[in-house]
């Protein structure tokens, strides 16, 4: 798993920052996105952060991309809304 937290000052920059991640996953709370975890998934986001959004953040802008292991997922809690987000969806015309 992937997780990716900002904190963008400018309206317009966060906007096409959070854009850009929706490709990628899912908006887990305002300005944190679950990302789907892969070497070049990874790769992709860094690129286009460092050529596309670094040079254009303030002073006071911030990003963090944390690169989850699976023993480190398994050890997520998660409660209300988020409790059901990891579970699997059965469809009764699947059975």
């Amino acid at each position: 798993m992937l997780l990716v937290s900002y904190d963008i000052t400018n309206d317009k920059k966060r906007s096409r920052f959070s854009k850009f991640l929706k490709k990628f996953g899912s908006r887990l709370q305002y300005s944190v996105f679950e990302l789907r975890n892969s070497q070049r998934v990874l790769q992709n986001i860094v690129g286009e952060v460092e050529c596309k959004y670094k040079q254009k953040f303030e002073l006071t802008d911030s990003v963090y991309i944390m690169q989850l292991c699976e023993g480190c997922k398994k050890k997520v809690k998660r409660y209300g809304a988020a409790e059901h987000q990891e579970k699997e969806v059965v469809c009764l015309t699947d059975l």
